[in-house]
């Protein structure tokens, strides 16, 4: 599937879906705790369905009713799966994934994409045995396919979070190992990520302290309670929005925001005001106008998510844009600043890579044929950039928007934008 993106005059008000990373959490807690909880608002896509399944894997019923999931727990006894576990594209999945099958008796055998294939899985074949569980790569690379079998006893460990996912998934199942848990943390990227993992634990009543994100002590043996949570809308995906209303200079209204809420891609609204949009945040609302954009140095280390999108930006704001400390894009999806470079310089954007970001200056974009490379948030970095681009711009592989945002492109036409799908 391609997207097809000419120049566009944008406006409107649009309702911004779940957060991948809050519901992905809700199913797991739900899959761990006693009873039944209720998912309220969940973003439905292929990446939390990758997690919906391999829930019920483990165990857990979940019924679906109109925007809501009911989960029946596991009492913190996840169930050996009976098949092996594809997570898909889902990273968040597969790295939580290992944690929870650190609780189960038996083995549990977990595979995804050729792109999951290709993540380093490390950290946590490491940390696991550690504490107590048996954990391997079955081609010995530290990377997927891999095996875990539990149960997890509790003890000593230490992670160097390069992703936060590491160190989420540990948080998440060491509660519920048979004795206490230290983990020490020397190196974290996403800190925000496991703020949103601690605010859950917060309200699900679980014991542990945080010496100031650098060590963890957990007790052991504690239980999750059934819960009743709303997800809040996915900053990550309203980024696209917004950088789209500030390189257009267009006016428009994404609701559902919470700036409450604990994801760090809020901080994308404070960079384009630094850059010179205008933002007006509401009580569950912000409206983004664009203007006359200028450059700056920008520290993305809590939220590498935001880098495709913030490239775009640069691209249309005068002196340079240093986009800096966030060497763990490189092992996302793909190696999004070596992609983001490539296909942006294709546009004829002047932007060169660093180890950790990359430098963007102003630069006219001519429309042509671009590679989305599967990636979900490249693929709508690169739409957004069609926006202002001189001529039509080619998006291949369109379809991985579906990702984390199934309804990308309905609301690129409801902004009016011309886009179209081929």
């Amino acid at each position: 599937m391609k997207f097809i993106v000419k120049p566009s005059k944008i406006s409107g008000k649009i309702e911004i879906p779940g957060s991948k990373s809050h519901t992905i959490r809700a199913l797991v807690f739900g899959l761990l705790a006693h009873g039944e909880s209720v998912i309220r608002a969940p973003l439905d896509s292929a990446d939390t369905r990758s997690c919906f399944e391999m829930v019920k894997k483990f165990g857990a019923e979940i019924n679906e009713e109109k925007n809501a999931w009911r989960v029946k727990g596991r009492a913190g006894d996840p169930s050996v799966p009976d098949d092996i576990i594809d997570v898909g594209n889902s990273g968040t999945s597969l790295y939580i994934g290992l944690g929870v099958a650190s609780l189960a008796e038996g083995y549990s055998v977990f595979t995804g994409d050729s792109q999951i294939r290709s993540r380093p899985v490390n950290a946590l074949l490491k940390s696991i045995p550690e504490l107590g569980g048996t954990a391997f790569s079955t081609r010995g690379n530290n990377k997927p396919p891999a095996v875990v079998k539990g149960r997890l006893k509790g003890g000593e460990t230490s992670v160097e979070a390069v992703t936060s996912q590491y160190l989420s998934s540990l948080l998440i199942s060491a509660p519920l190992a048979s004795g206490d848990t230290i983990i020490h943390v020397p190196l974290l990227n996403e800190a925000p990520y496991v703020a949103m993992t601690l605010n859950w634990l917060d309200k699900l009543g679980i014991e542990y302290n945080n010496n100031d994100f650098k060590m963890f002590s957990i007790k052991g043996k504690q239980r999750y309670k059934g819960f009743d949570e709303y997800i809040p809308a996915d900053f990550s995906s309203a980024a696209f929005f917004m950088v789209a209303a500030a390189i257009t200079g267009a006016e428009l209204i994404l609701k559902g925001l919470d700036f409450f809420d604990t994801q760090g891609d809020k901080e994308i609204v404070n960079i384009l005001k630094a850059m010179g949009a205008e933002a007006e945040i509401g009580r569950d609302y912000v409206t983004v106008k664009g203007g006359k954009l200028k450059g700056g140095i920008f520290d993305l280390n809590a939220i590498p998510d935001s880098l495709p999108s913030l490239a775009v930006a640069g691209c249309f704001a005068e002196c340079e844009t240093r986009l800096i400390n966030v060497p763990q894009a490189r092992v996302k999806e793909t190696d999004r600043i070596k992609v983001m470079r490539e296909q942006l310089s294709k546009m004829g954007a002047d932007i060169e890579e660093l180890p950790d970001g990359l430098v963007i200056r102003k630069s006219s974009l001519k429309g042509t044929v671009v590679n989305g490379h599967h990636d979900h948030r490249v693929v709508m970095a690169l739409s957004v950039a069609g926006l202002m681009a001189d001529g039509q711009t080619e998006i291949d592989t369109a379809e991985s928007a579906a990702v984390t945002f199934p309804g990308f492109f309905s609301l690129m036409k409801e902004i009016k934008a011309d886009i179209d799908i081929i």
